[in-house]
């Protein structure tokens, strides 16, 4: 199965956290928040306006980007949780 966001959305999977601290100290699972980082899955196509113009995404499918703590709907698709948000909840593209 394929899936293709519709408009500004994006599919999102998360990057997965750091299971250590710099310091060398390891995070328990229960102790660790949800990653905030992810890897663009697929991207709509864009905004339509009231005149019917659509305005491309900046994002791109491979782009790493940073998103809000409580960005998006999670989702499962082919047995992966994802992230389904709008391009707006991407905070930054990570360079």
């Amino acid at each position: 199965m394929s899936f293709r966001p519709l408009h500004d959305r994006v599919l999102v999977r998360r990057v997965e956290a750091e299971e250590k601290t710099a310091g060398g100290i390891i995070i328990p699972d229960t102790a660790k928040e949800k990653p905030q980082e992810g890897e663009v899955v697929a991207a709509g196509s864009g905004l339509k306006s009231d005149d019917g113009k659509v305005t491309p995404l900046e994002v791109k499918a491979g782009d790493r980007i940073l998103f809000g703590k409580w960005s998006g709907t999670e989702v499962k698709i082919n047995g992966e949780d994802l992230l389904i948000m709008k391009e707006s909840d991407i905070l930054g593209i990570v360079g």
